[in-house]
């Protein structure tokens, strides 16, 4: 079992900037971290992933060069740097991670059935 617990969420005017933490426990040697988003009336979409191993990321195409995912293996925790923030960031954002699979395949990185264990949320609110 992995614990993941987020934090870091909040209200921000747009082209500011906020950093997201999860903190792993538990059965903590995963794969790899990744970051998803929810939109209210829309589906649960892949944001970042990092592998433990080798620091590998990827970013979803609206977020690469603003957001930047980091990891610290010694405290088992992932982040979630976010700058020039945008209405259209606004959302839940949840932290999940991988057990199992250390693969660079986007078609598996970004489906949501490819994590295994997922935090409850942080809020995340960008104001125009």
């Amino acid at each position: 079992q992995v614990q993941l617990v987020e934090s870091g969420g909040g209200l921000v005017q747009a082209g500011g900037s906020l950093r997201l933490s999860c903190a792993a426990s538990g059965r903590t040697i995963t794969r790899a971290m990744g970051w998803f988003r929810q939109a209210p009336g829309k589906e649960r979409e892949f944001v970042a992933r990092i592998s433990r191993s080798s620091g590998s990321t990827y970013y979803v195409d609206s977020v690469k060069g603003r957001f930047t995912i980091s990891r610290d293996n010694a405290k088992n925790t992932v982040y979630l740097e976010m700058n020039h923030l945008e209405p259209e960031d606004t959302a839940v954002y949840y932290c999940a991670a991988d057990t199992r699979f250390d693969i660079g395949n986007t078609y598996y990185y970004i489906r949501p059935r490819s994590y295994d264990y997922w935090g409850q949320g942080t809020q995340v609110t960008v104001s125009s």
